[in-house]
């Protein structure tokens, strides 16, 4: 599957069809309307939204005035899944841009009352843009494609969480500068979380080692587009063994065992992920100085001992406001 490369990231793509292109065909570059996946993007795309982050956090910090591209425009929040960091964030930062941000009643589920496509073209004729936190990618991608005017952001989904992974590489550079060559390791299940962050890991040039136990690692669909970003000899490597994934990284990463929609799968999960905590002892195997990062929420005593968590290489509250600045980034970039 052919990615983009640097060289192309400047030409101009029409707005979102009808009917979505497959993805990889024709990768968008920053002047589409929507951002639906990192795999969208190209290398040049990430560099410039994390750019654009550190600007907008430094002059909010410095309580410099701050430039108002959302001004008149009104951002719907669409939300099936529970939300803190994600919520919040998305409203902090349409307003911070000038905007007007719109919390539609959790019982206006996509699917449920209407189909997504006839609440996409009822909103498409109301507001500027929807933030859409769901379950299935298809459902965002669905939404998408039903009203090409609305510009439309992924808030996570069960495939993949593009925002999340933008804030934890604008955290990674805050602290270990320049990432192409540099290593991060991610351990436990092969989830959303992990599949974004290896897509934005390997845009940046860095290895990326994923530790699952066999039967949660990513699948090989999101392998292979994995695989088809990675920039600069980046490369990505699976393993079941923890120690493995984290020797010699600059940061390990990890995420609840158990995500929102699989509690019945609890019990197994926590049988099969019982030699994935990350604590002092795997902590150690990593480079030294190396952080520890998780997208939160965390069971403190499950998949990270309190000690890692609350410890002093945890960057993990500075990812959760690292949100607000990417995603303010991603806003402006799709609509300014």
């Amino acid at each position: 599957m052919s990615r983009p490369t640097s060289a192309r990231a400047g030409m101009r793509v029409p707005p979102l069809n009808v009917t979505r292109p497959a993805r990889g065909a024709a990768a968008r570059s920053s002047t589409a309307r929507s951002f639906l996946s990192l795999s969208d993007w190209s290398a040049a795309d990430l560099q410039a939204c994390l750019a654009l982050a550190a600007r907008l956090k430094a002059a909010r910090a410095g309580h410099r005035r701050l430039d108002t591209p959302l001004l008149g425009r009104h951002v719907a929040l669409l939300f099936d899944k529970p939300s803190l960091r994600t919520r919040v964030t998305f409203e902090v930062a349409v307003r911070e841009l000038g905007g007007e941000a719109i919390s539609v009643p959790a019982d206006v589920a996509l699917g449920g009352r209407e189909s997504s496509a006839d609440v996409a073209r009822n909103l498409e004729r109301w507001v500027d843009a929807v933030v859409i936190r769901t379950f299935a990618q298809t459902v965002l991608e669905e939404f998408a494609a039903a009203a090409p005017r609305l510009h439309v952001v992924n808030a996570l989904t069960d495939e993949e969480h593009p925002c999340q992974a933008v804030a934890d590489l604008l955290t990674l550079q805050e602290h270990v500068g320049p990432l192409a060559g540099r290593t991060i390791a991610y351990v436990g299940d092969g989830n959303n979380v992990a599949t974004s962050l290896a897509q934005a890991a390997v845009l940046m040039g860095m290895h990326v080692r994923l530790a699952s136990p066999d039967g949660y690692q990513l699948a090989g669909p999101a392998q292979a587009r994995i695989a088809a970003m990675a920039q600069g000899g980046a490369t990505l490597s699976q393993t079941t063994r923890p120690a493995e994934a984290v020797d010699g990284a600059c940061a390990v990463y990890t995420d609840v065992w158990t995500s929102m929609g699989q509690e019945r799968e609890s019990r197994e999960r926590e049988r099969a992920f019982a030699g994935y905590q990350v604590d002092a002892a795997l902590m150690s195997r990593a480079g030294r100085g190396a952080l520890f990062m998780h997208c939160l929420p965390a069971h403190r005593g499950e998949e990270v001992t309190a000690s890692v968590l609350d410890g002093p290489a945890s960057v993990v509250f500075d990812q959760a406001e690292n949100r607000l600045h990417a995603q303010k980034a991603i806003l402006t970039m799709l609509m300014a």
